[in-house]
């Protein structure tokens, strides 16, 4: 490979690479990764009905697909 070539992909590379470091830094500066506790909350306070409720409507789901399906 011709040298040119090497240095061309180097330098697009860190090039890239302080793009995604910007995009990240910018991120967290803004807060987009502040919300630890949503995630913990949101399985912390479902009842068991509430589960149970969207384990139906997934099998309700899985019912729909299977009836519909028609192989030729």
């Amino acid at each position: 490979m011709d040298s040119w070539i090497v240095s061309m992909m180097l330098g697009a590379s860190l090039f890239l690479g302080a793009l995604a470091l910007l995009a990240f830094l910018w991120a967290v500066k803004n807060g987009q990764f502040d919300d630890e506790e949503k995630f913990l909350n949101a399985t912390k306070f479902d009842s068991v009905e509430d589960l149970n409720d969207a384990i139906d409507k997934e099998r309700k789901k899985e019912d729909l697909k299977k009836q519909n399906y028609r192989p030729e």
